[in-house]
């Protein structure tokens, strides 16, 4: 059985990353004077929402798209992709809070690590599955 403890790492950074994210919605909600349950208002706080908010739209495909890499090619490789990932996302996140033109970087970044590790997963499933003939758990 492999060992995929460098993804399982990176799966919890992740999810550290995102609850610091949180966090930076009730802090920017103070700085505005804002209260709950007002979204708008304050272009910083609307920022950090959004930053915020496009980081959980990202997790459904970053996850699922880091373990299929991780068990299908290289849980390694998969850890340094999802390591990219999260600092694009955090690049993503300060740029975007202080000003939205200064996101791209970042975005560019996350959306990079991501679309290796869908078409490394995608590519490698096609290649067990139809082209060696192996049973999919191999």
């Amino acid at each position: 059985m492999q060992n995929h403890a460098y993804v399982a790492i990176v799966t919890l950074l992740t999810l550290l990353m995102y609850f610091w994210m949180s966090l930076q919605v009730p802090a920017a909600r103070r700085k505005c004077g804002i209260a709950a349950p007002a979204m708008t208002g304050d272009p910083l706080l609307e920022r950090t929402i959004r930053a915020h908010y496009n980081t959980l739209e990202w997790l459904p495909i970053f996850l699922p798209a880091l373990w299929i890499f991780a068990i299908y090619w290289s849980d390694l490789v998969a850890a340094a992709l999802g390591l990219l990932w999260i600092v694009g996302r955090i690049i993503y996140q300060v740029g975007y809070v202080s000003a939205p033109e200064k996101r791209a970087p970042g975005f560019l970044i996350q959306f990079i690590a991501v679309i290796l590790l869908v078409l490394g997963g995608l590519g490698r499933l096609v290649y067990v599955v139809f082209l060696t003939q192996a049973p999919v758990g191999v």
